[in-house]
């Protein structure tokens, strides 16, 4: 059977999706993961730590600030579905990049504000929503944007730990709204109820 030239590779080309990752960091990695969830066009959230000295660490390793790790979220979607300037300044929304090595309560490096960019376009969307950022918010902003290492899946438990643990006392004074920020914002983006 004659494939027609690449006609077989492009007929299979345009079947094949084409999913982004970008890993970020915003406070307690519980929050993020919740926000991004709603979203529609997100097919993953991996709650992990990045940005240390230490292979493999451990939930209790990063707590203590001594590693280097921040707690962050590796969001996979779908930019046919939702575009990555979206998704980025969904970031900017659901936490405050204002606060150096702190979220609220939360504090320590591993709660800083950062993103991890893996390619140079990244780096360079990363900026722009950076950019687009500081008109929305009062005061400087200390978000890190820096190369992306290693990127260790954080302990069962914590993915999904919000749709897993909906009473629990900090998912409901912290993450419930950072939620509901995002659904207001980017209403037009949120899955069906």
């Amino acid at each position: 059977m004659a494939l027609g030239g690449f006609g077989w590779f492009s007929a299979m080309a345009s079947i094949v999706k084409v999913v982004k990752t970008y890993v970020v960091a915003g406070g307690c990695f519980w929050c993020l993961d919740a926000a991004y969830r709603i979203l529609r066009g997100v097919s993953d959230v991996v709650s992990g730590y990045t940005g240390g000295s230490l292979e493999h660490p451990t939930y209790e390793q990063i707590c203590t600030g001594a590693t280097g790790h921040a707690e962050a979220v590796a969001v996979t979607f779908d930019p046919d579905v939702i575009p990555s300037d979206v998704i980025l300044d969904a970031f900017f929304t659901m936490h405050d990049p204002r606060q150096l090595n702190r979220q609220g309560a939360d504090v320590g490096t591993q709660y800083r504000s950062a993103m991890f960019y893996s390619s140079e376009e990244d780096k360079a969307l990363f900026e722009a929503a950076k950019a687009r950022a500081e008109d929305t918010w009062d005061g400087d902003l200390v978000t890190e944007i820096v190369p992306l290492g290693e990127f260790f899946d954080a302990e069962g438990y914590h993915q999904d730990f919000f749709a897993k643990n909906p009473g629990q006392g900090y998912c409901l004074a912290v993450a419930v709204p950072k939620v509901s920020k995002v659904r207001k914002v980017f209403a037009e983006y949120l899955l069906p109820a």
